[in-house]
């Protein structure tokens, strides 16, 4: 009968032992649970404080992205402005250049001809003179005796005046 004292069951033994897990549960959840909860609802609140912090960063780098696009985009608008402007500058005074440079050409071409017109005159009077001189000696020679300015002035006129009558008639 030996053998069942080894395997009996003693009741105050379970019930003091339960007893026993009942008091050192009790006492662990007093010290430990409480500490060891609170640990971990601190850490719970850091974690999700620092979600929100990196939502946050993430949408002022958001934030940030788009207002750095929205100014390369008037930036990239206004160097473009800038170009068309200067641009324009640039053909308008090229414009006014060129509209400088053919007033004076047409000045100087108009300064050439009058230049022109005034030789021409020049070379008429100076040839109507040499005619005149001519003509005038050729008269004495002819007549033998000196006529006087107004006659050899009237001779010369009509003279002049039927060669270019008949310079118009050849053209």
């Amino acid at each position: 009968m030996q053998s069942l004292d080894v395997i009996s069951v003693n009741f105050w033994q379970i019930v003091i032992s339960l007893a026993n897990l009942a008091i050192l549960f009790t006492i662990l959840k007093k010290l430990l649970f409480r500490p060891v909860k609170n640990v971990l609802e601190e850490r719970q609140k850091t974690l999700e404080s620092k979600y929100e912090e990196a939502d946050k960063s993430v949408s002022e780098a958001e934030e940030n992205k788009k207002a750095w696009e929205e100014k390369l985009r008037s930036a990239g608008e206004e160097a473009d402005a800038i170009i068309r402007t200067a641009s324009e500058d640039a053909k308008n005074h090229s414009d006014r250049i060129i509209a400088d440079a053919r007033n004076m050409a047409d000045g100087i071409v108009r300064q050439a001809q009058n230049a022109a017109e005034l030789e021409r005159r020049g070379a008429e009077e100076g040839i109507k003179l040499e005619i005149v001189n001519v003509s005038a000696a050729l008269t004495e020679k002819i007549l033998g005796r000196e006529i006087n300015m107004q006659d050899h002035h009237a001779m010369i006129d009509s003279f002049i005046a039927g060669i270019g009558d008949d310079d118009d008639r050849n053209n």
